[in-house]
């Protein structure tokens, strides 16, 4: 009995035209990030484990794949992106002046819960602005989400919009431990109505319990920004989304924008605005950034910063299916001939024709047929001809 060799957990082999779906969609994407005069930088795929130690970084030390290097030192396969390029630029490039827009494609490697079937391997694609801070800057970031998913074809998909202070302003009033707060944050980012219910009960009647029990439920158009004002009052975060809302509705992005105020994830790495992309098709979602005006400090630069990463095979997925052209023409060439076969067939469609391998002409036709081919272009001492099959 032959011995199959399986790939790792969470890792798998792509063939073909998702090889070429996935090229493409990093080609739009990073075409893009050109064109907005973002320049690529690349970090190591290994990076020391204090590094995300240092930085606060909000990958989950269980979702990091370490290994240990020749000294002793745990290294972990990298996790995420921005926290090695705010190390970059506050080091490497802290003679340029700010701001810095970067670019990457890269893969990052995360252990995933092995029930959910999730990939160890994520191909993304992103852009950081560091050093700019304020609207326009925010603007910038969320417009560039909005034609990032456009320039990769999709069409029904969507940003929603959250803030970090929103969050953190109605906790303060609550006067929580720490710790409370954090459990807070994770029963409404896991949409437990019930135990948040329970959480919340010993503090009905403050001014902040009722927006944060509906907190997971505002999500929507423009009208949760004013069903959150009812709630929780007038609001320096709601009145920013909606300053940017409205110029980003100028600009033409409005139809693509929506709100969701329970987007408390990592509330303690973002600072500011907090996006996330969702496509029809995709599970999850597939573009996810924000504001993060601490993490270059971290490194020695203090530094505000901003933006996103797009799960290049999640979009590669909800892109219309490319179909791989079909090999129509097999080339026999004879001893000497070799250039003018390569003429031949660089002279076609890309993947249309190709070089046979066989010594005879017998042998190339029944390969032909093997492969579907119609033809066979011969070519020899006498010259040239086209051979059906």
């Amino acid at each position: 009995m032959a011995y199959t060799i399986h790939t790792p957990e969470g890792t798998r082999d792509r063939l073909f035209a998702e090889c070429r779906d996935r090229r493409d969609t990093q080609t739009a994407l990073t075409d893009l990030f050109r064109r907005r005069s973002y320049s690529e930088v690349s970090t190591p795929e290994v990076e020391f484990y204090d590094l995300f130690l240092r930085s606060g970084n909000p990958i989950p030390q269980e979702a990091m794949l370490k290994i240990i290097d020749r000294s002793g030192k745990i290294m972990v396969m990298r996790p995420d992106c921005t926290a090695p390029i705010a190390r970059v630029a506050a080091t490497k490039l802290k003679h340029l002046p700010l701001p810095q827009r970067l670019y990457y494609a890269e893969t990052v490697f995360r252990s995933g819960d092995q029930h959910r079937g999730g990939s160890s391997e994520i191909a993304q694609c992103g852009v950081e602005l560091i050093g700019a801070a304020g609207r326009k800057a925010d603007l910038e970031m969320i417009a560039m989400a909005v034609d990032a998913l456009r320039a990769c074809g999709l069409a029904r998909f969507h940003i929603e919009l959250g803030h970090a202070g929103f969050f953190r302003s109605l906790a303060e009033r609550m006067e929580l431990e720490e710790d409370q707060v954090e459990e807070l944050r994770t029963l409404i980012e896991g949409k437990n109505f019930a135990a948040l219910g329970d959480f919340l009960a010993p503090y009905q009647g403050q001014s902040a319990t009722a927006a944060l029990g509906k907190l997971s439920r505002l999500f929507g158009g423009a009208e949760v920004l004013e069903e959150a004002e009812a709630l929780a009052g007038e609001n320096e975060a709601l009145s920013y989304l909606r300053e940017l809302y409205e110029a980003l509705c100028g600009a033409g992005y409005g139809k693509y924008l929506r709100f969701d105020l329970g987007l408390v994830h990592q509330i303690d790495y973002y600072t500011g605005v907090v996006f996330r992309g969702y496509v029809e098709g995709a599970g999850d979602a597939v573009l996810s950034g924000g504001r993060y005006d601490r993490l270059v400090g971290d490194f020695g630069r203090p530094a505000p910063a901003t933006g996103f990463a797009v799960d290049v095979d999640a979009v590669a997925a909800c892109r219309p299916g490319t179909e791989l052209p079909r090999v129509g023409t097999l080339v026999h060439f004879a001893a000497g001939e070799l250039d003018r076969a390569l003429t031949a067939v660089d002279g076609r469609a890309a993947g249309t024709c190709e070089l046979s391998p066989c010594e005879t002409l017998e042998e190339t036709l029944a390969l032909a047929r093997s492969k579907g081919a119609l033809h066979v272009l011969v070519l020899d001492a006498d010259g040239e001809r086209m051979v059906e099959v």
